[in-house]
């Protein structure tokens, strides 16, 4: 449903978009990651149609986002992560603005506002301006609006803006159910909620895809393997003894307590206990570091230089 290919896009003299290419299609929720002034958000403007790419291409549905600009945008729903809503209105009056605009007949416009009235749990608040709810209840406002017209891809820039621990999670389930028969593309700087919510995350940094592929997957291979080992003892050099050529970070806790972090030596476990036990040291915490999307996030950042 969106074919994004060797896209590229400066500024001036910056380059914001390096290259960019993913195929991304229905029945799935794929998430954006990127730190700020990476290329997320030019990324998302170029498919939306609100910016030309300089080289390269993208279609939605089939359809180019240059060439055939309005076919494009009529296939998108378009969540910004400040919805542009008109604060003077109610609620149904502003959904009922928005499906006049997608040219709906009365009957169609009554239907499609109940049903994402329905979904985004407005119905208390139909009948208020915009201007008079909290910023949660305005995001999903937004978030209707952008369901209205039933469209084939969703693109939904930080869809969680703004909401309590209650909506967020009313939120991540109604992104997956939209995913049915959709392309849904979630862009968010919240690591967890992309675990939760994508089904494949897609890692921009510096302009470029650092990494894509299942949240769960991401990370094997090209995160370091740590073992986390707190000890008390005069000094570490038994731990050194035990991983001769791996990297220990320490840092030091209260009453004389020492937490080591040791990379590129595997699963350490259960020599490091052999040490432990044979020099005397006492242990209160042994484990293998389970990798992680924020790990990975963090490793791909550093290996930019923690530039954009």
């Amino acid at each position: 449903m969106i074919s994004v290919r060797e896209v590229h896009k400066s500024f001036g003299r910056v380059r914001a978009v390096r290259g960019v290419s993913f195929d991304l299609e229905p029945g799935r929720v794929a998430g954006l990651l990127g730190p700020n002034g990476a290329g997320k958000s030019t990324t998302i403007r170029m498919i939306t149609g609100f910016l030309p790419p300089d080289r390269g291409g993208i279609e939605v549905c089939g359809h180019d986002t240059i060439s055939g600009s309005i076919e494009a945008r009529r296939q998108i729903g378009y969540l910004p992560e400040s919805a542009p809503l008109y604060t003077e209105m109610s609620v149904q009056g502003y959904l009922d603005h928005r499906a006049c605009l997608w040219r709906m007949a009365r009957a169609d416009r009554r239907r499609a506002i109940d049903r994402c009235i329905d979904r985004c749990e407005l119905r208390t608040v139909r009948r208020r301006r915009v201007g008079h709810l909290s910023k949660g209840f305005r995001q999903r406002v937004g978030l209707a609006a952008a369901m209205l017209h039933d469209p084939k891809v969703l693109i939904l820039d930080e869809p969680s803006n703004g909401l309590d621990p209650t909506q967020i999670v009313h939120t991540r389930r109604l992104v997956r159910d939209l995913a049915e028969g959709r392309t849904v593309l979630v862009s968010s700087h919240i690591l967890a909620e992309v675990e939760r919510t994508c089904d494949r995350v897609i890692v921009i940094a510096g302009g470029e895809v650092r990494a894509d592929g299942p949240p769960g997957d991401l990370s094997r291979g090209r995160v370091k393997p740590a073992c986390v080992v707190e000890f008390k003892a005069a000094s570490p050099a038994w731990l050194e003894r035990v991983v001769p050529e791996a990297t220990v970070t320490l840092s030091s806790l209260p009453d004389a307590w020492t937490r080591a972090r040791v990379e590129g030596a595997g699963d350490i476990r259960e020599p490091v206990a052999a040490a432990a036990v044979g020099a005397g040291v006492a242990l209160r915490e042994l484990h293998l570091e389970t990798t992680s999307l924020e790990r990975l996030f963090i490793d791909l950042i550093e290996d930019t230089g923690g530039k954009p």
